[in-house]
C-alpha cells in the first residue's frame, strides 16, 4: 500500500509492517497506525509515520545507542496490551525533538515507546520514576558510552 508521508513524500509499504497503537500516542489518540520508515542515509534514526495523517510523523531512534544503562521495569498491564509473551519480542524506540544545530536535540527518556516486534503492536509508556528526563541530550558526546 502507498502513504503520503511527511518526510520521504510518498512510500510504498507492506501492510503486514504497520504498527497498532491501541490507544493512539498522548496527544493524538486517532492515530493508531504507523509505519516505521528508515531514514535515507542515516542509520541511527528512523520515523514514525502515521499510515492515515501525513503530517504526523515522528523522528525516533533506539535510546541504547546514547544511553547504555537506560533499563526500566515493564508493568504487567503492558505486557498484557501489547501481548508480549518474551523480552525477545521488545522493542524500545525514544521519540526525538529535533533542534538547530541538531546536537541540541533531545531525547524523550520518560516516555518510551514499546513496541511487540513481533506483534506489531506499541504503545507510548510513561516511566513512573524522575530518574530519565523528557529532554535528555543527544549529542554524542554525552552519550552514554558504557564508561
Amino acid at each position: 500500500m502507498n502513504i503520503k508521508t511527511k518526510y520521504l513524500g510518498e512510500k510504498e509499504i507492506e501492510e503486514s509492517s504497520i504498527i497498532h497503537f491501541p490507544f493512539g500516542l498522548p496527544g493524538f489518540p486517532e492515530e493508531k497506525q504507523f509505519a516505521l520508515l528508515d531514514m535515507p542515509g542515516n542509520p541511527v534514526f528512523q520515523i514514525l509515520q502515521s499510515i492515515n495523517s501525513q503530517g504526523t510523523a515522528f523522528i525516533v531512534t533506539n535510546p541504547y545507542l546514547f544511553y547504555r544503562d537506560y533499563a526500566f521495569d515493564l508493568d504487567d498491564n503492558l505486557l498484557e496490551t501489547l501481548q508480549i509473551k518474551d523480552e525477545k519480542e521488545v522493542r524500545v524506540l525514544t521519540i526525538v525533538t529535533v533542534k538547530d544545530p541538531f546536537d541540541t536535540s533531545t531525547l524523550n527518556l520518560k516516555a518510551p515507546l514499546i513496541l511487540n516486534s513481533r506483534r506489531n503492536l506499541g504503545k507510548q509508556y510513561i516511566l513512573n520514576t524522575d530518574i530519565y528526563p523528557s529532554k535528555a541530550a543527544i549529542a554524542l558526546s554525552s552519550a552514554g558510552k558504557g564508561e
